[in-house]
């Protein structure tokens, strides 16, 4: 028994308490210590399914492509994301829906701050954070290059703060709806990247993640003005109570606090549009160059054929002419 006790605490979220409702009393969770060990625990799941996926696919699609080493990162980066993001997309639409936070909106925030969590809930949150802090020492195992390390560490370190902050604050629920259309645009453009490594003259879906990456935005924009601008001053307990995990709710109630925090989300997803923008008009300008040195390749191979022609001889009037318009052939000298 005092086995299975520790084993539980390193497998079974922690925290449970029993919340009396309508229908009787309803199991629920919420955040403490020992959830470090939870995450320890899940940190190695992560690594373990890491090297299986990098083992018995990404491994061997490379072996057939022959990449170059740096297709060769790009490649084993995209695909372990790949199956995260659509493994996270497809669980936390399925949190969100049978919690019913799609169908009730008001529910993101309304009885703020959302202390205790159902159980798929809270389990969810702490696979997320396994994962990303799984992909820390993940840098050193896959011998990712010095100049790309600070480019993942900035990613990963975001991550963190998000979901943690979602989690510390009590903000689970808008933090999952988030978490959603972040997944789904990475999704599409790590697919769009496998794709590209393996024809590098197919970039449709490309095309399709610009698409989804704009509407995410403007769903997450939406959501964010939502929230913080009319959903948290409505809430009906607006005085500060950390023993609740009411943390800033009554700041929201300031209209100066509450548009400078809209003032500063915009600012951010204004930036993140600016280096999209960035991003395609660099895409778009690779294209046109590159379709312009074809048509001059194309232009100068039809220049070399007419040359060719011309200086072996045309025919004119069925008789073969040199280039001066006269006969190659060489004159009779007539017979004194």
């Amino acid at each position: 028994q005092v086995t299975a006790k520790t084993a539980f605490l390193f497998i079974l979220p922690q925290y449970n308490v029993s919340v009396p409702t309508a229908d009787g009393e309803l199991v629920q969770y919420h955040y403490g210590l020992k959830d470090l060990v939870t995450i320890l625990f899940y940190i190695f799941i992560a690594i373990i399914l890491h090297a299986v996926v990098q083992e018995y696919a990404l491994d061997k699609i490379n072996r057939r492509l022959h990449l170059s080493k740096v297709k060769h990162s790009k490649f084993n980066e995209s695909g372990q994301l790949v199956a995260f993001h659509l493994s996270s997309v497809i669980w936390c639409l399925y949190v969100v829906v049978t919690e019913g936070y799609i169908s009730n909106p008001r529910s993101l925030w309304e009885n703020y701050p959302h202390v205790y969590l159902p159980y798929q809930v809270k389990f969810f949150y702490l696979c997320q954070l396994a994962y990303w802090l799984h992909a820390l020492p993940e840098l050193y195992f896959q011998k990712v290059r010095k100049e790309e390390i600070p480019r993942q560490l900035r990613c990963i370190a975001l991550y963190l703060l998000h979901i943690a902050g979602a989690y510390l604050l009590n903000l689970t629920r808008l933090g999952l709806i988030l978490l959603l259309l972040q997944y789904l645009a990475e999704f599409f453009f790590h697919m769009a990247r496998l794709v590209y490594f393996t024809d590098e003259n197919n970039e449709k879906l490309f095309n399709v993640w610009a698409v989804v990456f704009v509407v995410t935005r403007l769903f997450t924009l939406t959501l964010y003005i939502l929230v913080i601008g009319f959903g948290l001053p409505r809430v009906e307990s607006q005085a500060l109570d950390l023993e609740r995990g009411n943390f800033f709710s009554f700041l929201f109630n300031n209209i100066l606090f509450r548009m400078s925090v809209l003032l500063l989300v915009c600012l951010f997803q204004a930036s993140v549009m600016w280096r999209f923008i960035h991003f395609q008009l660099r895409r778009w300008r690779e294209y046109w160059n590159e379709q312009s040195s074809r048509k001059r390749a194309a232009a100068g191979t039809k220049q070399q054929t007419k040359l060719l022609k011309r200086d072996s001889g045309y025919h004119e009037n069925g008789v073969v002419k040199a280039e001066n318009g006269t006969s190659p052939r060489t004159k009779k000298l007539k017979s004194p």
